[in-house]
């Protein structure tokens, strides 16, 4: 059985479609038999629904040296 820390690895690979089959797979055996880091993961998934229905996004390069340009000129 793989340990709580590499089931919480697993699943945010899983979230981002990043994980093996094996590592699904490890993750739902370790999930039946932990109820804390099955309670994470439905924390997890929630919040990544979360995010996509808000349309998050980062700043690009570009945009980030702008605002650091803006915020020294405004000091």
């Amino acid at each position: 059985m793989i340990s709580c820390d590499k089931a919480a690895i697993i699943c945010n690979k899983t979230q981002y479609g990043e994980a093996s089959f094996m590592d699904k797979l490890k993750l739902k055996f370790h999930l039946f038999i932990c109820k804390t880091c099955s309670a994470f993961t439905k924390k997890n998934t929630k919040l990544t629904v979360l995010c996509e229905k808000a349309n998050l996004h980062a700043l690009s390069e570009k945009e980030k040296l702008k605002m650091k340009e803006q915020l020294q000129h405004n000091s």
